[in-house]
Order: C-alpha cells, then structure tokens, then sequence
C-alpha cells in the first residue's frame, strides 16, 4: 500500500464511487473515526465506517476535485457529491497512522442539515 496520502486518498475515493467496500476497508484503520460537524455525528471503528457508507440512502456518485497531502500523516480532498440528482461540494480532513492508514476524518459540507434516518445504530450524535 501507498503510504503517501494524496495516493491513499485518491484510492479512497475511487473504491468509495465503485462500491469496492474491500478495498475501501483495506485502506482504513481498524480504529479509524470519522466525523461530520454539521450533523455532529461520530462514527468509531472500520466496521461502522464501512457500513456507514455502503448504507448511504440515495444514488449518488462522487467526483474529486483536488486532493492533497502534506508529509506521511495528513491529506485533504475537495469532492462533489452527487445524491439523488442533487449536487454538494464536501470538503474532507484526513489523519494517517504509522502504517499510512487512515485512522481519522473530518468531513464538512457546506450546510448544516439533519442526518438521514436510518443509520443511528452506526453514529453517536456529539
């Protein structure tokens, strides 16, 4: 595996629109946490994150528009994210573990909003 962040993130988000929820597991911490701060949502663990988004409701695809990183430890992407015919620029932080994992995200969209039902059985609201 790639342990340069603008390489992981990029496979990410390319396992992610093709529903390779194998690799996408493959590329995250077994610890890893994701946040989203409009929502105040946490989701704890590879499991979860992974469910979390093959559960997402809705058709939807994602384009990145630029992603980078910055040394072994962090990178950023800028995606559009189209669900249901409706298109929302995201913007998302990631933190890597020593073995180039992501082990943290923090994902912001440009509004606050209600989480979809549905998938409180993964998410402890903060």
């Amino acid at each position: 595996m790639s342990t340069r962040p603008a390489e992981v993130i990029a496979a990410f988000w390319a396992a992610a629109n093709a529903r390779d929820w194998t690799t996408f597991g493959s590329l995250l911490a077994q610890d890893v946490v994701y946040e989203l701060p409009q929502t105040r949502e946490r989701v704890r663990g590879r499991e979860a994150y992974v469910r979390f988004n093959a559960e997402y409701p809705g058709d939807w695809t994602l384009e990145p528009v630029r992603i980078v990183g910055a040394g072994a430890r962090h990178g950023a992407s800028w995606t559009r994210f189209l669900v249901d015919g409706t298109e929302q620029t995201g913007l998302c932080f990631f933190d890597f573990d020593e073995a180039g994992l992501i082990a943290r995200l923090h994902d912001f969209w440009p509004t606050p909003y209600e989480p979809p039902p549905g998938r409180e059985h993964l998410t402890e609201r903060f």
